[in-house]
């Protein structure tokens, strides 16, 4: 079964950068798109950002707009979220999935029931 392993979370202190990668453990594993979620304790999954595959649609939720930016490398199956302005409420487990239906193939859902194959996830924490 494939994986996406996620990787890069860290500590940093409040207005730093990390840059997270996710990869696909099977080079030709496709989706129409994969997003970027994130879990604090006691909170739900949240969205933080999302991308289409093919194409160039991306969708950011509100608290994230302005410092957060999604990217992809379709060649190796990597997926990318570079946080810059980091806020201590940024502190969570950030996770990555990948979206089966062909409807995201122009739409980017927002709830996490809508992506499949979430890796273990990796710890950001913001200290103030």
């Amino acid at each position: 079964q494939v994986q996406l392993v996620e990787s890069g979370g860290g500590l940093v202190q409040a207005g730093g950068s990390l840059r997270l990668s996710c990869v696909a453990s099977e080079r030709t594993f496709s989706s129409y798109a994969r997003g970027w979620f994130r879990q604090a304790p006691g909170k739900e999954r949240e969205f933080v950002a999302g991308i289409v595959w093919i194409g160039r649609s991306t969708s950011y939720a509100d608290s994230v707009k302005g410092r957060f930016t999604i990217s992809r490398d379709n060649a190796n199956n990597t997926l990318y979220l570079q946080m810059n302005s980091l806020k201590p409420d940024d502190t969570a487990v950030y996770y990555c999935g990948a979206c089966l239906y062909s409807s995201c193939t122009y739409y980017i859902p927002a709830h996490a029931s809508q992506y499949v194959y979430w890796g273990q996830g990796t710890q950001v924490t913001v200290s103030s």
